[in-house]
């Protein structure tokens, strides 16, 4: 991964960061719910994430807040976003932080 895509891609962990499922208190990224990210050199970035369950009621709304965040990023030219229950998230994707932060560690 050249430094650039590189550069660009902590960019846009960074803006995912500041995603929040709205009945979780910790960000999308953290929860596990975003399982792959790729940037190519010139911009474009495809997101497959999940959610929480496929009854989440924030489906609608978290892959556009995703789209808006990562297109906010400076250097990103085009987004796809991909929502994927395969495979379904579980608690274990959950970062240690996530966990802390949620009193379960």
């Amino acid at each position: 991964m050249s430094q650039d895509v590189a550069a660009l891609q902590e960019a846009i962990i960074r803006a995912l960061k500041e995603v929040y499922d709205p009945e979780i208190p910790v960000d999308i990224y953290e929860l596990g719910l975003i399982y792959h990210i790729e940037v190519n050199p010139s911009g474009e970035v495809k997101v497959v994430m999940t959610l929480t369950s496929a009854f989440c009621p924030a489906a609608q709304h978290l892959p556009e807040d995703v789209q808006k965040a990562v297109e906010a990023v400076p250097g990103v030219t085009k987004v796809e976003v991909e929502v994927t229950f395969d495979p379904p998230w579980d608690m274990s994707r959950m970062s240690e932080n996530a966990r802390i932060q949620l009193g379960l560690l």
